[in-house]
């Protein structure tokens, strides 16, 4: 069944940014999921017929938040005039800093979608379009580099690296989760550590550069 709009919606155009919006605000003040389509429709003077437009249903509409923050983090990056000309190691570094950023402004609802799910986030059914998305950005990087490199770097496989990467993003996601410095300056730390340990490792994996992340790693656990 069909809900009503009000006068005042009828004007109002909609689209999935909107549907976005307005699920992350109907969540945060309720601090629950909806309980339906039509539930959720009915509260922010939406046809169901238009929400389907864009997802099939809430659990659809979660993940879609997640994918949300992944192209707006590219979207920001590629306005830069130097991101399509930048290594690969740096646009990695620029993804990462700039999605925490996006990641620290929606906080509350993030905490929110993943509070119950910290030990088992690979697990996460909302992060499955993000890890899709992720997943062929850090392929397109390792394989442009593959392009310029010796040999015995091109025996790295792609799929290996986009999953390692992945399980980077995670790990740092749970991190930041529990971090607790001011302006989460240790995610920033971690983020630059690991991400330079990352590719190093699938360079010529020196030793020192393991050493270093290993010793912060060691040291936030035991703080």
């Amino acid at each position: 069944m069909a809900t009503k709009k009000s006068p005042a919606a009828k004007n109002k155009t909609l689209d999935r940014s909107a549907i976005v919006s307005a699920y992350m605000t109907y969540v945060l003040e309720h601090e629950k999921k909806p309980a339906s389509v039509y539930g959720f429709c009915k509260e922010n003077n939406m046809l169901e017929s238009e929400f389907y437009q864009f997802f099939g249903n809430i659990d659809a509409l979660e993940k879609g938040v997640w994918e949300d923050f992944y192209t707006h983090t590219m979207a920001l990056l590629e306005k830069g005039s130097d991101f399509t000309q930048s290594s690969s190691r740096d646009k990695m570094l620029g993804f990462f800093f700039s999605f925490f950023e996006l990641l620290t402004l929606n906080r509350s609802y993030v905490l929110f979608s993943l509070k119950s799910h910290k030990n088992m986030l690979h697990n996460l059914m909302p992060l499955k379009g993000l890890r899709t998305h992720f997943k062929s950005f850090a392929t397109d990087l390792i394989e442009l580099d593959n392009s310029s490199k010796s040999s015995k770097f091109t025996q790295f496989q792609p799929s290996v690296f986009s999953e390692a990467a992945w399980v980077q993003l995670l790990f740092t996601i749970k991190f930041w989760m529990e971090d607790a410095s001011p302006n989460f300056e240790k995610t920033d730390v971690l983020i630059e550590k690991s991400i330079n340990t990352v590719f190093e490792v699938f360079d010529n994996t020196p030793v020192e550069q393991l050493i270093d992340l290993g010793k912060f790693l060691f040291k936030e656990r035991m703080a």
